[in-house]
């Protein structure tokens, strides 16, 4: 059986996988697992990596992942930023994809209506 130490080491061994190290940098992380692309998670990852590269923004990365978890609420992005902060945007279409590239990858303002905070769970 793990101890809370045992634990608290694995989880500080995935933080700082997840989370970029140096200010400024953010991880775009895009749910495609089968629950994810039936939701249409292709386009909005499509539609990510288009718009980072035609801003060129230096210091994110875009990544695919498997099932987040909430897979009602597919599509699903996840914005990993240095320092612990994370922002759970639900129920993406390209269009949202890309004006969240803009507002809050490009421009540091999260778009929180499309967020997990603000949908009913």
């Amino acid at each position: 059986m793990k101890t809370i130490s045992d634990l608290n080491a694995i989880k500080a061994k995935v933080i700082d996988k997840i989370y970029p190290k140096n200010p400024g940098e953010k991880r775009i992380v895009i749910g495609l697992a089968t629950c994810g692309i039936s939701a249409g998670a292709q386009p909005v990852y499509d539609e990510i990596v288009k718009a980072v590269k035609e801003l060129g923004l230096d210091g994110v990365s875009v990544v695919a992942t498997g099932c987040v978890g909430i897979c009602q609420y597919e599509p699903i992005v996840e914005v990993f930023e240095s320092g612990g902060k994370r922002v759970t945007y639900v129920s993406m279409t390209p269009e949202k994809a890309r004006r969240v590239v803009q507002e809050h990858i490009a421009g540091g303002v999260p778009v929180l209506e499309y967020t997990v905070a603000n949908t009913k769970l």
